[in-house]
């Protein structure tokens, strides 16, 4: 039974020992904490405003607008891997991704998402 829990064991012991010697590292290493460590840096210069300020409304929705195109890319790697052995079902597949793709992306630059004014 201990063959069988051998390799888990041990990286369980392994994990352990590095928790423990990053912790051990982070005592030895403590500063007291200044007025320079607890602001935060911004390439050498003073903040000028607050680090949780909040963003303009439209920046959500070219968030969307892009996640919604990484999800594309996420779904057209494994596609283009498969898509010689799958064939012609697989393109016609991809294309009514990509038309509802379109859709979102004709009702996104009707309601204005585009428009920076």
């Amino acid at each position: 039974m201990a063959a069988e829990f051998g390799p888990a064991l041990l990286l369980l012991a392994v994990a352990a020992a590095w928790v423990s010697l990053v912790y051990g590292w982070s005592l030895l290493v403590r500063q007291a904490p200044g007025v320079v460590s607890v602001e935060p840096f911004l390439s050498g210069t003073p903040p000028v405003q607050h680090a949780v300020s909040r963003y303009h409304v439209r920046w959500y929705t070219i968030t969307m607008v892009f996640l919604a195109f990484d999800m594309e890319m996420v779904f057209m790697y494994p596609w283009a891997v498969v898509v010689a052995q799958i064939g012609p079902k697989a393109v016609i597949e991809m294309f009514g991704f990509l038309a509802v793709l379109l859709v979102g992306v004709v009702y996104a630059w009707r309601e204005g998402a585009f428009r920076w004014t």
